[in-house]
């Protein structure tokens, strides 16, 4: 079981007026539309908690002004916390269209929404906050949902450079991928990319969040890793019903209890608002109202936010690379604490 903690964000706000990597375990597959709107969700409450009496979790409050001891702060081990950066992705043609008229988004013509030029912009202006900000080099991994709107964000933001014909490693993203009109982009210094599925929009119904299949997609964004990926074909998306927002809630629990499975620590991950506001919304419900507020509010398009995800269950199997375990010395050094407990259970004893 995991749990999540909110820390800093960026959104973008442009106003304008033209409209490899992979590991042996894989994402727990969503399940397909029409056996998730009867499903029933396990209630976890994972957010805020610390450790109570005889198991019972207490709820975290907000620190004071005085100094009496309140259960406002937490202690875990370093090595049992991943940072998460999470991004929307950019403006899609199915944000304006819908927008404007919700009927839109049953248009087949938004089947797989890519960014608008706007959408781009507002790309162009989170990658400059990423390399400004220093977080491009913190990030080792770059989890992106399988559609073509996420996609576009993610190696718009996170990917490398312009790509030069000749060079031996694949782009990420090829010349005018999904007509962007945006030049290649190299897949040379900036993290591996990984698709995956289970953190995918709502499915069903929307033409916009049904994706293509993968044998469309490698030539698009050839350095893009879709091994995970089990079907070709968007098995999941059915035209007759809508995901259940309490299975897109589970679903997103188990994305983040997967995200335990990999080694990386610092992870962007880029999705969409529905599953981000549904998930998140779980994961506070036991916060405070400002944090509450900071983590469960819908995110804009290609906004940040950084997470800190803490393992409560032992789902991560990691140790510390930093802990030293040192030795307690014997004898005439015994620590006073020790030598208390010693002498108490000696005279049990006797």
């Amino acid at each position: 079981m995991a749990m999540v903690y909110g820390t800093t964000s960026y959104s973008a706000t442009i106003i304008s007026s033209s409209p490899a990597a992979t590991q042996s375990s894989s994402p727990p597959a969503p399940a397909a539309a029409a056996s998730s709107s009867s499903a029933r969700v396990r209630v976890r409450v994972r957010v805020c908690l610390l450790p109570g009496r005889r198991g019972k979790p207490l709820p975290l409050r907000c620190a004071s002004s005085g100094m009496e001891p309140i259960a406002g702060t937490a202690l875990y081990p370093l090595h049992r916390c991943k940072t998460i950066y999470l991004v929307r992705h950019a403006q899609g043609i199915h944000n304006v269209a819908g927008e404007k008229d919700f009927n839109a988004y049953m248009s087949q013509d938004l089947f797989d929404a890519q960014l608008t030029p706007l959408g781009w912009s507002q790309v162009d202006g989170l990658r400059e906050h990423v390399k400004k900000s220093g977080l491009a080099k913190k990030i080792e991994l770059v989890i992106t949902s399988p559609l073509l709107r996420t996609m576009q964000t993610a190696v718009g933001v996170f990917g490398g450079e312009n790509y030069t014909d000749g060079v031996s490693a694949p782009p990420l993203m090829v010349e005018n991928a999904g007509h962007s009109g945006r030049p290649a982009v190299s897949s040379l210094n900036c993290p591996p990319f990984l698709a995956v599925e289970t953190c995918r929009e709502h499915l069903g119904v929307h033409p916009c969040d049904k994706r293509r299949s993968i044998t469309e997609y490698r030539p698009l964004f050839p350095a893009i890793d879709f091994s995970l990926i089990e079907n070709d074909e968007d098995v999941l998306w059915e035209p007759d019903v809508r995901e259940a927002n309490e299975s897109v809630t589970l679903r997103g629990m188990k994305f983040f209890d997967w995200l335990w499975t990999r080694e990386e620590k610092e992870i962007a991950i880029v999705s969409h608002s529905g599953f981000l506001y549904h998930t998140l919304s779980t994961y506070s419900k036991e916060c405070h109202p400002t944090i509450r507020d900071e983590v469960g509010k819908h995110f804009a398009n290609c906004e940040l936010r950084s997470m800190v995800l803490v393992d409560r269950s032992m789902l991560g199997s990691d140790s510390s690379s930093f802990n030293y375990p040192g030795k307690i010395p014997a004898g005439l050094d015994l620590p006073s604490d020790v030598a208390d407990k010693k002498h108490v259970e000696e005279a049990q004893k006797n």
